[in-house]
């Protein structure tokens, strides 16, 4: 079994255009090699997407049209990013999004990329898991966790404090067989991360709205989650049924 300790990861992170893998553009990328004892490579780079930046995303990492202008284009930089990832696990927040737009970038340029044979560890889900962060974001992990800030949310600062909460997150596990198999399984969520109900508890989300949000394409733990709460309801009211003799009267 492979210790922990002994393996050597990736992390990545990549700022974008905006959120759609397919129409969006990165504009950044970050990449990290390395162990639980020591950083082995990095490699960043701006990107000229070759298109507009939403404004909404300029609020968030702060890169404008201006600072991209005359970087490299995405496909002078993949080659190198994915000569790092090699055949190497793949930590990140949100992980799939990131390697989403790698994937279409790559696709875009015939430059081979299979996305489904990588293993990779979401430390969203890993937080998820963890349960004691009142909310998962990266920048309230690492404030939980007292990590020091980095600076501006960009992929850099993003991928050293990802690698800092990601240490923090695994220390339950021993070995990567442990966590990897772990994350195999759906993780039930103590409150609902996004819409209307966003952090409040299932217990307090109306029914039809659960039932609605079940047909959502969502990741395997909200699913599981609704799933969870929707049968647990379902026996409080065949309980409530069989407990009351005047129901059917």
């Amino acid at each position: 079994m492979g210790l922990l300790n002994q393996q050597t990861f990736i992390c990545l992170d990549c700022e974008t255009t905006g959120l759609d893998s397919k129409a969006d553009r990165i504009i950044e990328i970050a990449v990290v090699k390395f162990t639980f004892s020591e950083t082995l490579e990095s490699f960043e780079t701006l990107v000229d997407p070759e298109s507009p930046i939403s404004a909404t995303s300029m609020s968030i990492h702060h890169i404008t049209p201006q600072m991209v202008e005359g970087k490299p284009k995405i496909q002078e930089v993949l080659p190198k990013v994915l000569s790092m990832i090699d055949s190497l696990i793949i930590v990140g927040h949100g992980i799939r999004l990131d390697l989403a737009f790698i994937a279409e970038a790559a696709k875009r340029y015939e430059i081979p990329f299979n996305m489904d044979k990588l293993t990779t560890i979401d430390t969203l889900r890993l937080a998820r898991l963890y349960g004691e962060s009142p909310t998962n974001s990266l920048e309230k992990l690492r404030q939980h966790f007292n990590i020091e800030e980095e600076g501006a949310h960009r992929a850099m600062s993003d991928v050293t404090v990802n690698i800092h909460v990601f240490k923090y997150l695994s220390t339950t596990f021993k070995t990567i067989e442990q966590l990897l198999e772990r994350l195999k399984k759906p993780i039930l969520l103590r409150t609902m991360p996004l819409g209307k109900y966003k952090g409040r508890l299932f217990s307090e989300i109306p029914l039809e709205y659960l039932r609605w949000a079940l047909r959502g394409d969502f990741d395997q733990d909200l699913i599981f989650s609704i799933k969870t709460e929707l049968q647990k309801r379902g026996k409080g009211n065949r309980f409530e049924q069989s407990a009351n003799p005047f129901l059917q009267l």
